[in-house]
């Protein structure tokens, strides 16, 4: 279009814009958003165990961490002092040596349970979430994926 030239207009006498049509207040109409319906048809299982790995792993540190910080609240609050005298009224005093909740429950051997509980919890968790990728793609197979649809905001 040369310079200085007056757009072109159809038959209504609105300006051409190429397509698009114009809002009663100008500018560009808003688009509505896109929706787009995919179907998850595999699973990978390798990335699964990788994506359930780290996650059973995160989960596990988690684990460690909340049990030691249990424990030690509990420890601050008098708990372990007051099983132990409540143990000591109910057993009573000349039953021999005096028992110790903490012979059972002390912080090293709590946590290192924790810990075995965690080791545990990973393995477990990824053979479970290998698995399940496994299965999902069999039965996708089968009766067909998992369908979402998606939009673009």
């Amino acid at each position: 279009m040369a310079r200085g030239a007056a757009p072109a207009t159809s038959t209504s006498g609105q300006a051409r814009t190429g397509g698009a049509p114009q809002r009663p207040g100008g500018g560009t109409p808003r688009r509505r958003p896109r929706r787009v319906k995919l179907m998850v048809a595999r699973v990978d299982p390798f990335s699964a165990l990788k994506v359930g790995f780290l996650l059973s792993v995160a989960i596990g540190i988690a684990m460690v961490v909340m049990t030691a910080v249990l424990w030690g609240l509990m420890s601050a609050m008098g708990v372990f002092d007051s099983i132990n005298d409540l143990a000591s009224q109910i057993i009573g005093e000349g039953s021999g040596e005096p028992f110790d909740i903490m012979d059972f429950v002390g912080f090293g051997r709590v946590l290192s349970l924790s810990v075995v509980v965690a080791v545990v919890d990973v393995v477990l968790m990824t053979a479970i979430v290998t698995l399940g990728a496994f299965l999902y793609n069999i039965v996708a197979s089968l009766v067909g994926g998992l369908n979402l649809t998606l939009t673009d905001d």
